[in-house]
């Protein structure tokens, strides 16, 4: 049996351009069904058993996914059906460790569902990351630099990609609408993202445009107003790395991302532990009250 969904792109993306997706599902086997409400089930699950806010958005996008390109005359999991998901999302160009972040999500969710003989276990060999780590402390030097450079679209620059997850390829979208708006929607990784702008970094964006009288449009722009490329991007911030005498491999927004994950997860670490602490305290408290033995 042959299953067909169609994939639908953008609002105003030319009708030649959705392409369709076709899955070999076998007759009479066994299945795992996938709906929103046993999507909702795990996930529940999942929070139940503390796992991050942040794991949890990124499993629903990745099974939302799973979802909508299942066959629509049958949304189940069965024998085979991730391996062929796994094909067509290297064929949309995800990178192998996205795609390994996919079959996890999947498979966790069929470990939910008792249907671990529909898990694909094998991962894909995942290209090493070559980037250095930036320090916070260092960041702080690049934009205390920036600041006495009076470079202040360099300094905003690694302002934005030092706090948000933005791809550098997504720069142009940062427009004033997206500032006001505090949000932009990206597609990342074969996934659909919502990059927040924290509120200071709007104020200081919206009060960089207003300035250099960018009402509309790319807030960040060359000399002659066209909207500023990836490369223009990485050699501003490398020349700024050379002023504050860090070293340039540094100097890019890929960098800039790391730190802002590695900072998010920190944070979450941290948020993790002090509900446990909260959790014991009020159990302590409970104890002196109603304990068997007070």
């Amino acid at each position: 049996m042959r299953g067909r969904v169609q994939w639908s792109g953008p609002v105003g993306t030319p009708r030649k351009s959705v392409k369709t997706i076709e899955m070999r599902i076998p007759r009479n086997s066994k299945a795992a069904p996938l709906t929103p409400e046993t999507m909702d089930g795990y996930l529940e699950h999942l929070r139940t058993k503390g796992r991050a806010p942040g794991t949890i958005d990124s499993y629903r996008r990745k099974l939302k996914r799973l979802y909508r390109e299942l066959p629509e005359d049958g949304k189940v999991i069965r024998q085979g059906t991730l391996r062929q998901w796994r094909e067509k999302l290297a064929q949309d160009g995800c990178t192998p460790a996205a795609i390994n972040q996919f079959m996890v999500a999947a498979n966790g969710y069929l470990e939910y569902m008792g249907a671990r003989e529909f898990q694909v276990v094998d991962k894909l060999d995942a290209v090493a990351d070559p980037q250095p780590e930036l320090t916070r402390s260092e960041y702080l030097r690049l934009l205390s630099t920036a600041r006495s450079l009076e470079r202040e679209q360099v300094y905003l620059l690694v302002k934005l990609f030092g706090n948000t997850d933005l791809p550098v390829q997504e720069l142009e979208n940062v427009t004033v609408g997206a500032v006001q708006a505090g949000m932009l929607s990206v597609s990342y990784n074969c996934s659909k993202e919502i990059i927040r702008f924290p509120a200071p970094l709007c104020r200081e964006l919206l009060d960089y445009a207003k300035r250099r009288g960018i009402v509309s449009g790319p807030v960040f722009l060359t000399r002659n107003g066209r909207p500023i490329d990836r490369t223009n991007v990485t050699v501003s911030i490398r020349r700024l790395c050379r002023a504050a005498q860090l070293p340039e491999e540094k100097g890019s927004p890929r960098c800039l991302r790391k730190l802002y994950q590695a900072t998010r997860e920190g944070i979450e670490r941290n948020i993790a532990l002090l509900v446990e602490q909260a959790q014991d305290r009020m159990m302590e408290e409970e104890q002196l009250s109603v304990g068997w033995e007070k």
